[in-house]
């Protein structure tokens, strides 16, 4: 049965606003339970790659994690009401709740003061405006405030620190630059070795050829986005380009659904190691991929509306990485050697917005978080 979105934001403030504090406040009179710690997500069926490694740290050091991720767009309304309500008892016991995207549920309450929530936000870097920045981030969430039970966000520089408490109206004290949890494993040899290895017993074909990464962000929000650039002909210029390139697609997890035809197995960050370029428009994702110091294209063309209707954090033209806004520049872009960036001015981009992805980022989360040890 189909339910119109403005009845089913009126339906999620109710639980919200009603349901979850009272299951909250009825489970909050046991008492919280040392070393409890939770997973949470409602965009992944388990715990996804920005949580992964943090999570399997912990149980290496001798604690349980849960895992309490969901996919809530793959459910019905009765199973998220039962997976939220499943959460709220969890919580009203936990000491660190862990969350790498907006998790509505840990907002519906006033916590305890004992349960740590951290946000290990899934992007590096600063690029588009985000949160009470932007006009579709939270639209809808009416007087909710997904970030009101925050304790620890933690961010890929310094200068990120700022703009992250604003645009979620924080304190700074509470946003720190311990690097992003999923970067560390990006310097490990082993990993990138197996990753590559991998890609080529998926795509044969790719042998011989340079490798593209097309990574493109949605537009518009979660519950209706869309990519200009996909519909734009830009695979007409990778079909003419594939005596020399060999392109992978790589879709945005909320694009999935209206471009099914498009599915890599292989994780973003998988692709990193064997790609020569990434072209993307809008993501992050060229910030996870400065760690590689290989070149990027950015390939906008609708920028000038993207700037209008969402905006940037900084100059899009200032960074390292050719700006092109039409498949004929892409196509000279790549066809000659204009795609090659400048190793100076990446290393000096990513120093500015990623210098504390160094390959010990958890060891900071860890330590900045109190956990030990546990005794066995």
């Amino acid at each position: 049965m189909h339910i119109p979105f403005k009845t089913k934001q009126r339906l999620k403030r109710i639980l919200q606003q009603m349901l979850l504090p009272r299951v909250y406040q009825k489970a909050r009179f046991s008492r919280i339970q040392k070393g409890k710690i939770i997973f949470a997500d409602g965009h992944c069926d388990t715990v996804n790659a920005s949580m992964k490694d943090l999570y399997n740290r912990l149980k290496s050091m001798g604690y349980n994690p849960m895992d309490l991720c969901a996919n809530y767009n793959n459910m019905s309304n009765v199973a998220v009401g039962k997976h939220v309500i499943n959460f709220m008892k969890e919580y009203a016991t936990a000491e660190y709740v862990f969350i790498s995207d907006y998790f509505l549920p840990v907002a519906s309450c006033k916590k305890r003061k004992e349960t740590k929530v951290i946000q290990l936000w899934h992007a590096g870097g600063m690029l588009k405006k985000m949160g009470y920045d932007a006009v579709d981030d939270l639209k809808g969430e009416g007087k909710a405030n997904p970030t009101k039970n925050y304790d620890l966000v933690t961010t890929s520089a310094p200068v990120c620190e700022e703009v992250w408490a604003n645009a979620w109206h924080i304190s700074k004290e509470k946003v720190r630059a311990l690097g992003i949890a999923r970067t560390d494993k990006y310097y490990s040899k082993k990993w990138n070795q197996k990753n590559i290895n991998r890609f080529y017993r998926e795509y044969p074909e790719a042998k011989g050829k340079k490798i593209c990464i097309y990574a493109p962000s949605f537009e518009g929000n979660a519950s209706k986005p869309y990519d200009t650039g996909l519909e734009s002909g830009i695979l007409d210029i990778f079909k003419k380009l594939e005596d020399e390139w060999y392109v992978v697609v790589k879709l945005h997890p909320h694009m999935q659904a209206r471009y099914p035809q498009y599915n890599c197995s292989m994780a973003s960050e998988e692709l990193f190691a064997v790609a020569d370029l990434l072209i993307t428009d809008y993501s992050s994702i060229i910030f996870d991929y400065m760690i590689y110091r290989k070149p990027f294209v950015l390939y906008a063309p609708g920028l000038e509306e993207y700037k209008k209707n969402r905006g940037f954090y900084l100059e899009y033209e200032s960074l390292p990485g050719i700006v092109t806004k039409s498949t004929e520049e892409l196509y000279e872009c790549m066809s000659t050697n204009k795609w090659k960036t400048d190793a100076k001015a990446l290393d000096e981009c990513f120093k500015k917005y990623m210098g504390s992805c160094d390959g010990k980022s958890i060891d900071r989360i860890i330590e900045a978080c109190g956990l030990k040890k546990e005794e066995r």
